[in-house]
């Protein structure tokens, strides 16, 4: 546990030292100036075929940015090709001055060995940022390989298993001071018909008793408490600022939830811009810790890599490749205009994680990835780009195409 609290630690000092910055204003999501006109593919696609824009008056202000990408690639994830459309709505509802930028993402998704799904996100910040609710729904069919808990398992030594899920999460902050939030949520995670691709079961691969049983369901049903400080004004494409979110979950048989059993989530982040004006010069940290707080985790509710809230994490690994009943996630980006007028742009990124081993709880085994990306600003106004990674850790590799910055 020593070396847990030190690797924490340790990742903590680059948000301590850069605590000391001056509290930021109510134009944190503004880039630096400058002189040259910002473009996008939008520009672009109006260039190439003569589409005049519709001409906006002085006094008006738009308050809805739309974002469409329908692709075909390889899944990074799981292997194989996929088919899927991310459509990015972003839209204010109060004055731009004191109020967020909120989210809605909708990414249907068909992969051509058997999984797809619906998943649906949102961040809705209310008139002057005095609530921010939270929505994550997610419908999936979701055959995938597991390595079974602890960091030291063979790459070659998995366990495919297949199952439908159904999440339900919703969070309601309120402001408590500027920056400030704390709320409530309710969670649902109903994994059905947990079935074992083969003679072998989930239970008799990975030596755990709670959730693994072949043909039966694994539901987990509880509320959460919720502390959120957030001075960025865009998600979609963070500029200098902070976000640290913590929440406790403690699922009970009175909700529905067919074991009691509790965990914690930390996620801490930090932007920094290494110029004041002229094109984007941000270095990004990222950090978070998630463990299950008691006995009764359903398996597939374990911390696991990749399956944090957002699913950003890990890139360069595969999705699920490590799981425990702790996760500790560390990642840096430093990101980069390439012209001036923001159209085009890369990111150089590298991360590592770790999970508890089942024998000891101790964070014995660190796995380092990393990798580059390019950057396609697809949406001047609300922030959003095409982001095209590739990243690669030990025996693996990916390619990640997402509306919008991973973190």
């Amino acid at each position: 546990m020593g070396k847990t609290f030190v690797a924490l630690l340790f990742c903590l000092i680059p948000f301590a030292i850069m605590a000391q910055t001056s509290r930021p204003n109510a134009d944190t999501a503004r880039r630096p100036t400058d002189t040259i006109p910002q473009r996008d593919l939008i520009d672009v696609f109006r260039s190439v075929f003569n589409v005049k824009p519709r001409k906006v008056s002085v006094t008006e202000k738009k308050k809805f940015y739309f974002s469409f990408l329908p692709i075909s690639t390889s899944d990074g994830r799981s292997g194989g090709r996929a088919l899927f459309t991310s459509t990015t709505a972003g839209f204010y509802l109060g004055d731009q001055k004191t109020t967020n930028l909120s989210t809605v993402v909708f990414t249907p998704y068909f992969n051509l060995k058997g999984r797809y799904g619906l998943p649906i996100r949102s961040s809705v910040w209310l008139k002057d940022n005095q609530w921010n609710v939270i929505g994550d729904i997610r419908l999936l069919v979701y055959p995938q390989y597991t390595w079974g808990l602890g960091g030291n398992m063979n790459n070659h030594d998995k366990f495919l298993v297949d199952y439908n899920y159904i999440r339900l999460y919703q969070t309601v902050l309120k402001r408590i001071k500027p920056y400030f939030y704390a709320g409530v949520g309710y969670n649902l995670d109903y994994y059905a018909d947990i079935d074992s691709q083969g003679e072998q079961t989930l239970r008799d691969f990975t030596k755990y008793k709670y959730g693994t049983a072949t043909g039966q369901d694994a539901f987990s049903s509880g509320a959460t408490l919720n502390l959120l400080y957030d001075t960025r004004r865009n998600s979609i494409d963070p500029l200098p600022g902070v976000y640290a979110n913590v929440s406790y979950r403690f699922n009970t048989k009175v909700l529905g939830s067919h074991t009691n059993w509790q965990s914690l989530y930390i996620d801490l982040r930090k932007y920094v811009s290494l110029t004041n004006s002229g094109p984007k010069n941000v270095l990004a940290f990222w950090t978070y810790y998630w463990t299950s707080l008691t006995p009764g985790t359903p398996y597939l509710n374990l911390p696991s890599l990749g399956w944090e809230p957002y699913q950003r994490s890990g890139r360069g690994f595969q999705q699920n490749r490590y799981r425990g009943q702790r996760l500790a996630y560390f990642e840096t980006e430093y990101r980069r205009d390439i012209t001036r007028n923001g159209l085009l742009g890369f990111v150089l990124f590298a991360n590592v994680n770790s999970v508890t081993e089942p024998d000891t709880y101790k964070f014995t085994y660190w796995h380092p990835a990393g990798g580059t990306g390019l950057r396609f600003k697809f949406n001047k106004k609300s922030g959003t780009n095409i982001s095209l990674d590739y990243g690669v850790s030990r025996n693996y590799s990916s390619i990640n195409l997402n509306l919008g910055e991973t973190f």
